[in-house]
C-alpha cells in the first residue's frame, strides 16, 4: 500500500491504493510511518509524498475502524511524525486531498498541486471532528477566514485559490515536485532543520483540556453513529447534537 523510491538524495513515498482513491486505513498509517523512518535513516535530504492514480487521497477509509478514537490517535501521531522529520517534505497533490488526505498534505513543509486539484475537510458532514493541530495549521496556511469556510462551511479550496492564499506553494505535477526537492536537497541541511523547528513550533502548542474533551465528545456521540448510518443508507444525516 506504500511504495518508496529514491533518486540521489530525494526519496519519493507513494500512497498505492488507487482502487480506493488512496483512502487511509491503519495499515497505510503504519506503512507511511515506517517509510518516513526509513527515508530519514537512509540519509534522505528531501522527501516527496504523493499518491498513485488520479487522487492524492480521499481521506480516511470509512469502511474501516476510522470512527474509533484510536484511528484518530494514529492519524495525529503520523502528522506529528511527518512534521517533525528533520528534512523538508514536499506533498505532490493531484486530483483531490480530502479529510485525512488533506491533513497529510498540511503536515508537509511545501505543497505542489496540479491544476484544478480540490482540497476539503468535510468532517462536519460526518459527525466527526479534527484535532486542534489541524485547525491551527489550517489557519496558518490559508488564514482564519478561509479556514472557517473549510471547517464550518465544509467548502472546497482549489489549487489556484490556494496559491493566492499561500496554501499551494507551486502549481505543478509530481515531476515538478521532485525537481524542486532535488534543488532543496542541495541546500544546507542543518539550516533547513532549524527553519522547520521554528516554523512548526506554534501549531504544536498543547491544547486546553476542555478543547480536547470537546473534540473527543464528537467521536463518542450519537451524531457520529447517525453519520455512519446515513452514509451506509446513502441519505442525508440528521444530527441532534448529542
Amino acid at each position: 500500500m506504500i511504495r518508496s523510491s529514491r533518486t540521489d538524495a530525494v526519496v519519493t513515498i507513494e500512497l498505492d491504493r488507487a482502487e480506493k482513491r488512496n483512502a487511509l486505513n491503519e495499515e497505510m498509517l503504519s506503512g507511511l510511518s515506517d517509510a518516513f523512518s526509513a527515508a530519514v535513516d537512509g540519509d534522505a535530504r528531501a522527501i516527496v509524498l504523493t499518491g498513485r492514480g488520479p487522487v492524492f487521497s480521499a481521506g480516511a477509509d470509512l469502511t474501516g475502524p476510522v470512527y474509533d478514537l484510536g484511528f484518530l490517535d494514529g492519524v495525529m501521531t503520523l502528522m506529528e511524525k511527518i512534521e517533525s522529520v528533520p528534512v523538508p517534505v514536499i506533498a505532490a497533490v493531484s486530483g483531490g486531498a480530502i479529510g485525512a488526505g488533506l491533513q497529510l498534505a498540511m503536515a508537509a513543509d511545501l505543497r505542489v498541486l496540479t491544476p484544478g486539484t480540490l482540497v476539503a475537510i468535510p468532517a462536519a458532514k460526518l459527525g466527526v471532528s479534527v484535532d486542534e493541530w489541524t485547525i491551527r495549521r489550517l489557519v496558518t496556511l490559508v488564514g482564519a477566514g478561509q479556514a472557517r469556510n473549510l471547517l464550518i462551511g465544509c467548502e472546497t479550496l482549489s489549487a489556484e485559490r490556494g496559491l493566492e492564499l499561500g496554501f499551494t506553494n507551486r502549481i505543478g505535477d509530481l515531476a515538478a515536485a521532485q525537481a524542486w526537492a532535488a534543488e532543496i536537497a542541495e541546500l544546507a541541511p542543518l539550516t533547513l532543520q532549524h527553519y522547520k523547528m521554528v516554523l512548526n513550533a506554534e501549531a504544536r502548542e498543547k491544547p486546553a483540556p476542555e478543547r480536547v474533551e470537546a473534540m473527543e465528545r464528537c467521536w463518542i456521540s450519537e451524531d457520529i453513529e447517525e453519520g455512519r448510518a446515513a452514509r451506509a443508507a446513502k441519505r442525508k444525516p440528521v444530527f441532534k447534537g448529542r
